[in-house]
C-alpha cells in the first residue's frame, strides 16, 4: 500500500458512509452483496420497480472501484474508464436519455449512480497524487546532476562537448530554413539540383556569404548577452534548466498538496456546514468541486512561466469561475440528471484528455530541461571504442594464444579455489560434525606413545634386575619388579637415578666399568615419552576444538565469495539498486528533509503548512513510508503508520507536527539508525 492508496480507501470509506446515511433502512450494502441483489428503500410515492439487471450493472462496477477488491494497489486510467462503461454511463449514455428519464429511474438507482462515479472521482484523484509523487520525486536527482556539473569547470566543458551534435544539428537546421526562405519563402523545400544551380549562378563566395548571415542572425537569436567565456554560456544554460526543473518541483508539490488538502474532502469545513443545515448531498458538490479541482491542477501544472503562489490563485479563481459547476451546485434537484452528467462528462475529460496531457507534458518537459539521455552522455566513450574497436581486434589476434591460456588458467584457478577452499573445508566440517575418523585432527599416534612407554619400563626393569638396590647385592624378585614397573609408569625413575648420582662422583671409572651411559640413555628415553605425553595433551586439545578450526579454514573461501557475490550486484545491479541499499541512512536524511521542511516553512494564519511545504512534505514521507517497510516488522509498521498519518495530515498544524517527528526519531530510532 502506498500514500496514495491510503488517501483512496479512506475517501472510499466516507462515501460509504454517506452513502448509508442516505439509504439508512438498508441492511447491507449493495457493494458488499455479491450473491443477491441489495435494493435500497424505495420512497412511498414512487411506485416503480427498479431494473434488477441495470442494479446488478452497477453493482458490479461499484465492487470493481471498491477499495476492497484492488489488493492495495491503484486502479489504472484504463481500468476507470472500463468500470464506468461496465455501468454504462458514459457521456454518450447520458447525454442520449430522453427526457422522461428522470420520472422513471428509481432513487435506489440514483443513488447507486452517485456512488458509482463517486468511487471513480476517488480512485481518479488517488491515481493523480500517486502520479504527482512518483513525478516529482526524480526531479531531485536530475536538479542534484545540474548541482554536480555546476561544481567544476571540467564538468562544464564535457557537458558543452557531450551536447555539441545537437547544437550542430540546431544550427544546421536554422540555417537550411534561414536560407530556403532567403532563397524564395513560397517555393517550398530546396533540392539538391537547385542548390547547386543557385551555387554556381552566384558563386560560392555569395553562397557562402549566405550561410554567413545565416549564422549571425542564428547567434543574434540567442541570449540577449554575450558571456565572457563559453564556459559562462554553458554554466548559464545549466542554472537555466535547473531552475525550470525547481519552478516544475515546485509546482508539482503545490499541486499535489492542494488535491490532498482540498480534493474530495468529504469531512472538511464547507462539507460540515452544509450537513449541519440538513443538506444531506453536500458531499455530492465536494465530489463536483474535486472533478474540477482535478482539471485546473493537470491544465496548469507543467506551465512553468509562474510560481507556485501564481498557481494556487489559478486553480482556485478558476474552479469558483466555473459556470456549469456554480449552476449545478446551486441546483435545487439534489438527484438530478443534470448534475450527475456534468460529474460524467468531466471525469471522463480528466482521465481521456487532462491527464494523457499532463503527462505527455511533463515528460517533455524532464526531458528538455533534465540531464542528457544516456546517449548523449555516452556517446564520447562509445565512438572511441568504435574507433579502436579494430586495434583491439588486432590485439586480441596476435594474443590469441596467450588470451587463451589467460582464460584457461582463471578457469583453473576458480575451479580450484572452489574446490580447495570451499568444498574441502566444507567436507571437512561435516566430517567433524559427524565423527569422521577421516576428518579428525591428530599430532602424532597413540600406538607411539603406547610403545615408548613400554618400552622406558622394559629398560628401567632391566636396569633394576641388573643392579639391585640391596646392600646384599640379591636380586629382586618378581613383586618387587612389579613395583619398579608401576612406579615407572607414573614417572618414577628412583633406582636408574641412585645409579646415575653414584656413578657421577667417578664419572671416568662408572663410563668405563659403571652404569653411567645406560642411565644416560633411559633418561633420554625418559625425556621421549614425556614429550609424546605434552604433544598427547595438545592432540586433545585440537581435537575438542576440530569444528572450530573447521569454520576457520572455511571461512576466507566464504568470505571471497560473498565479497564477490556483492561486487557483482553492485557492478550490474544499477543506480537505482544501490541506493535502495542504503536505506539506513537514507531514512535519517529523510527525517532531517521533514524537520527541515516544517521548521522552514511560512505557515498561514491558523499555523497550517502553505500547500508547496505540504506536498514536498508528503513526496518525503512516501519515500520515509518505502523504506520503513523493509525494515520493520509488521506490528511495528502499523504503530508506524498511526504516526505518519498524523504526521500527513494538515489541520494538526505545524507544532503538533514537528512534535510527532521528535516522537518517531526516539520511538523509532532502531530502525532509523
Amino acid at each position: 500500500m502506498s500514500l496514495a492508496f491510503d488517501q483512496v480507501r479512506r475517501i472510499d470509506g466516507q462515501l460509504e458512509k454517506l452513502h448509508w446515511a442516505e439509504t439508512a433502512s438498508v441492511q447491507s450494502s449493495p457493494v458488499l452483496t455479491s450473491a443477491s441483489v441489495a435494493i435500497s428503500p424505495i420512497d412511498d410515492s414512487d411506485n416503480r420497480t427498479p431494473d434488477a439487471n441495470r442494479l446488478g450493472e452497477l453493482q458490479a462496477a461499484i465492487k470493481l472501484l471498491s477499495t476492497t477488491t484492488s489488493h492495495g494497489a491503484l486502479l489504472s486510467r484504463e481500468k476507470i474508464q472500463s468500470a464506468l462503461v461496465l455501468a454504462k454511463l458514459s457521456d454518450s449514455t447520458v447525454d442520449d436519455r430522453d427526457p422522461s428519464y428522470s420520472a422513471r429511474s428509481s432513487s435506489t438507482e440514483q443513488e447507486l449512480e452517485w456512488l458509482l462515479v463517486s468511487k471513480a472521482v476517488a480512485q481518479t484523484h488517488g491515481l493523480i497524487i500517486h502520479l504527482l509523487l512518483e513525478q516529482t520525486l526524480p526531479l531531485g536527482w536530475d536538479i542534484w546532476y545540474w548541482d554536480e556539473v555546476l561544481t567544476s569547470s571540467f564538468y562544464l566543458g564535457l557537458y558543452s562537448i557531450q551536447t555539441s551534435p545537437l547544437r550542430l544539428w540546431q544550427l544546421g537546421k536554422y540555417v537550411y530554413a534561414d536560407v530556403q526562405s532567403r532563397l524564395g519563402p513560397s517555393r517550398g523545400a530546396i533540392t539538391p539540383d537547385e542548390i547547386h544551380i543557385a551555387s554556381s549562378a552566384w558563386s560560392w563566395s555569395r553562397f557562402y556569404g549566405l550561410i554567413t548571415d545565416s549564422i549571425r542572425d542564428y547567434r543574434l537569436a540567442g541570449p540577449s548577452y554575450r558571456p565572457v567565456s563559453p564556459l559562462m554560456f554553458y554554466r548559464s544554460e545549466v542554472k537555466m534548466k535547473q531552475h525550470k526543473l525547481k519552478t516544475f518541483r515546485e509546482l508539482s508539490a503545490c499541486g499535489l498538496g492542494i488535491l490532498v488538502d482540498e480534493g474530495m474532502n468529504l469531512d472538511g469545513d464547507e462539507a460540515g456546514m452544509r450537513l449541519a443545515k440538513n443538506d444531506k448531498h453536500a458531499w455530492k458538490t465536494v465530489v463536483l468541486k474535486s472533478i474540477a479541482l482535478m482539471e485546473n491542477v493537470l491544465r496548469n501544472l507543467t506551465d512553468s512561466d509562474f510560481g507556485y503562489h501564481e498557481l494556487e490563485d489559478l486553480v482556485f479563481t478558476s474552479v469558483e469561475d466555473d459556470t456549469e459547476l456554480s449552476h449545478a451546485s446551486s441546483s435545487n434537484d439534489d438527484g438530478s440528471d443534470q448534475r450527475l452528467a456534468l460529474m460524467v462528462n468531466r471525469l471522463d475529460l480528466v482521465l481521456q484528455e487532462h491527464l494523457p496531457n499532463h503527462v505527455s507534458n511533463s515528460k517533455r518537459l524532464v526531458s528538455k530541461y533534465g540531464r542528457p539521455s544516456r546517449i548523449i552522455r555516452y556517446w564520447i566513450p562509445t565512438l572511441a571504442l568504435l574507433l579502436s574497436s579494430s586495434t583491439l581486434l588486432r590485439i586480441a589476434v596476435n594474443r590469441k594464444a596467450e588470451l587463451a591460456t589467460w582464460i584457461r588458467d582463471l578457469g583453473a584457478t576458480t575451479v580450484d579455489f572452489w574446490n580447495n577452499w570451499v568444498v574441502e573445508p566444507i567436507r571437512k566440517v561435516v566430517g567433524t560434525i559427524r565423527h569422521d575418523k577421516e576428518a579428525e585432527i591428530a599430532i602424532m599416534s597413540k600406538e607411539s606413545l603406547r610403545g615408548d612407554q613400554a618400552s622406558l619400563e622394559r629398560m628401567v626393569v632391566d636396569f633394576a634386575r641388573d643392579n639391585p638396590p640391596t646392600s646384599d647385592g640379591a636380586s629382586l624378585g618378581d613383586t618387587d619388579l612389579a613395583k619398579v614397573r608401576a612406579k615407572v609408569r607414573e614417572g618414577d625413575l628412583t633406582p636408574v637415578l641412585r645409579a646415575y648420582e653414584k656413578d657421577l662422583r667417578r664419572p671416568f671409572m662408572g663410563t668405563v666399568r659403571g652404569n653411567l651411559i645406560r642411565a644416560l640413555l633411559i633418561q633420554v628415553q625418559k625425556t621421549k615419552v614425556d614429550v609424546e605425553i605434552a604433544v598427547g595433551g595438545i592432540d586433545a586439545l585440537l581435537k575438542s576444538q576440530e569444528l572450530v578450526f573447521g569454520f576457520v579454514g572455511l571461512t576466507p573461501g566464504v568470505l571471497v565469495c560473498l565479497g564477490l557475490c556483492r561486487w557483482v550486484a553492485a557492478a550490474f545491479g544499477g543506480r537505482k539498486g544501490r541506493v535502495e541499499e542504503k536505506s539506513s541512512g537514507q531514512r535519517l536524511r529523510l527525517l532531517r528533509n521533514i524537520d527541515r521542511i516544517l521548521i522552514g516553512s511560512l505557515p498561514s494564519n491558523n499555523g497550517i503548512l502553505p500547500y508547496k511545504d505540504h506536498g514536498m512534505l508528503l513526496c518525503e514521507i512516501h519515500i520515509l513510508r518505502q523504506s520503513a517497510r523493509r525494515v520493520m516488522p509488521g506490528d511495528i509498521f502499523a504503530e508506524f503508520l498511526g504516526e505518519i498519518n498524523e504526521l500527513v495530515d494538515l489541520h494538526t498544524g505545524i507544532e503538533r507536527q514537528i512534535r510527532v517527528i521528535d516522537r518517531i526519531r526516539w520511538a523509532y530510532h532502531q530502525w532509523m539508525r
